[in-house]
């Protein structure tokens, strides 16, 4: 078994308003192992990007923990990357200063100036942007604005990148070559990621694993295991029978209480498995 790098446990959601605390999350528990890619499915405002920031160590959870290879997770942490739907690239900073910054903070190990160089110089090159170091994020296309945001995350050398839809401001060319991009890149740097997305597709195409959000509160309705080689375009039917699993799971759990999903239907979290 693969070593767990990231593990939540028992992790509640809420927020308070004028009708009292409502529950947003609740019993969320995860696993991440080492150079695995989990994809978080789920609806709008079902809370997968508050769900993230607890696991980043952004955010206090209102129950359970979060822990990094084994100690609490008690905050930003430097083996932990987070990469987000707008890029957030610096304007007065090129695309190699951009790249660089945040690895001097306080909270990032000490470097020497030649090690920094180096690992600038390793992120740039593993997501094809040599030849644009020297532009500036005006200059740069939206795709290859996420690259440079990816690139950033890899030069800090991260246990775990967690990506918070990252790509669903692309048009879907661009969209599809950055899917792509990343799972090349965490294939080659052995790094664990989480990526949440509402996209059952761009879902299929990248994980090890998908976790399905939805209810009210939110729970895990389902995971599934895709034991399928990369390229995944080229086991459609596969892919096809899962889309049609996941979407059931969905549809399932929206029925009222009244008329309750089927037990031989759906068994919640019972991971399936769909090798070529």
């Amino acid at each position: 078994m693969s070593t767990t790098v990231l593990q939540a446990i028992g992790i509640g959601l809420g927020y308070r308003d004028r009708d009292g605390w409502r529950q947003v999350l609740e019993h969320f528990d995860l696993a991440l192992g080492a150079g695995e890619v989990i994809s978080i499915l789920g609806p709008s405002g079902v809370g997968k990007s508050s769900l993230l920031r607890v696991l980043a160590g952004l955010q206090v959870p209102a129950a359970g923990t979060v822990s990094l290879l084994g100690s609490a997770l008690q905050g930003p942490h430097p083996q932990v990357a987070v990469a987000f739907q707008d890029p957030s690239l610096l304007p007065w900073l090129n695309l190699e200063r951009n790249v660089a910054f945040g690895l001097d903070f306080a909270r990032q190990p000490g470097l020497d100036a030649r090690t920094l160089a180096g690992r600038v110089e390793q992120a740039i090159t593993a997501v094809g942007l040599e030849h644009a170091r020297g532009q500036f994020p005006a200059q740069l296309s939206g795709g290859m604005a996420q690259r440079t945001a990816l690139a950033r995350c890899l030069a800090r050398e991260p246990q775990v990148l967690l990506l918070d839809e990252p790509f669903g401001a692309l048009d879907e060319v661009t969209r599809a070559d950055m899917q792509h991009v990343l799972r090349t890149v965490i294939a080659q740097c052995g790094t664990a990621a989480i990526l949440i997305t509402h996209d059952i597709d761009e879902a299929l195409l990248l994980s090890d694993r998908i976790l399905l959000l939805g209810d009210h509160p939110a729970r895990t309705l389902g995971q599934w295991q895709i034991d399928l080689p990369f390229p995944r375009e080229d086991h459609i039917d596969a892919l096809g029978a899962l889309r049609v699993a996941i979407l059931k799971t969905l549809r399932l759990a929206s029925r009222p209480q009244s008329n309750p999903l089927p037990e031989a239907d759906h068994v919640p979290g019972r991971p399936h498995s769909f090798a070529s």
